[in-house]
């Protein structure tokens, strides 16, 4: 689906990926209705938007509350024509512990933002989408959404129940107008440890030498919609990762762990 002149909500959109997202989304002569949690990093998207003020609006919601999503596709329609695409990027990490020293707060807000923040959008937005000609759902999974990430076990297992939901949706779905794709991000350069409220390490932004710059990965995601892909890996590891998980699961996870090790507590 071409994203000139089509209309695409956007969560998580005050920042990182979901910021890059909404602003390249413009530039490619689409309108975006940006959502996020935190009003101040929703007024800075707005602000670097300006150039296409006319094409972006901003709502508040928290995606992990049922009754603030299910009102958001009116709060939205009031301003546009319509809806054309839905992008599930809202996610949280956890912190990065071992599960034995997880605390169910912790637990219960990752699944709740990352996997119900999720469901609660395509309920929502479902509907709108099928009186389109053409239409698009697109979650945002993660590269650890098909391989572990030690400390990061519930994130994991969250964005992989989104990636098995995805598929299944998108099996549901395969005769109707709504296309559907599955996004895996590898390592991008954002704050979503600080964003998150993880905290708990003091590299609260993703830095490695492989790192992708959020815009970057923002224009690989767009392109994949634009060739309405059901699967779209963003950066080499994330598409180098998936080879070798499926080759052979044992010694990939392996390859993480090692990598991992540092960041985890003795």
């Amino acid at each position: 689906m071409q994203v000139r002149d089509k209309v695409f909500v956007v969560t998580g959109a005050g920042s990182g990926i979901g910021r890059e997202l909404s602003l390249c989304l413009l530039a490619n002569g689409a309108s975006v209705a940006g959502v996020d949690l935190n009003p101040s990093a929703l007024e800075t998207t707005t602000t670097l938007a300006s150039a296409h003020v006319d094409r972006f609006r901003s709502f508040v919601c928290d995606v992990s509350q049922r009754s603030e999503v299910e009102a958001l596709p009116e709060r939205i329609l009031a301003g546009f024509r319509g809806i054309d695409g839905v992008i599930n990027n809202a996610g949280v990490i956890q912190p990065f512990v071992r599960l034995r020293d997880l605390d169910y707060p912790a637990i219960e807000h990752v699944i709740n933002v990352n996997l119900f923040g999720t469901l609660f959008m395509i309920k929502a937005f479902l509907p709108h989408l099928l009186c389109r000609q053409e239409a698009q759902i697109v979650n945002l999974s993660s590269m650890g959404g098909f391989v572990p990430v030690p400390g990061q076990t519930i994130y994991c297992a969250s964005k992989a129940a989104v990636k098995l939901m995805t598929e299944g949706l998108a099996a549901e779905l395969e005769t109707t107008n709504v296309k559907v794709s599955v996004v895996f991000p590898g390592a991008v350069a954002t704050n979503i440890l600080t964003n998150s409220g993880a905290g708990g390490h003091e590299r609260s932004r993703n830095t490695t030498p492989q790192a992708l710059p959020p815009a970057e990965a923002a224009k690989m995601i767009v392109q994949g919609i634009e060739r309405s892909a059901p699967r779209i890996f963003v950066g080499k590891d994330a598409a180098f990762m998936d080879k070798l998980y499926r080759l052979n699961p044992g010694y990939a996870a392996g390859v993480i762990a090692r990598k991992m090790r540092a960041l985890l507590p003795a």
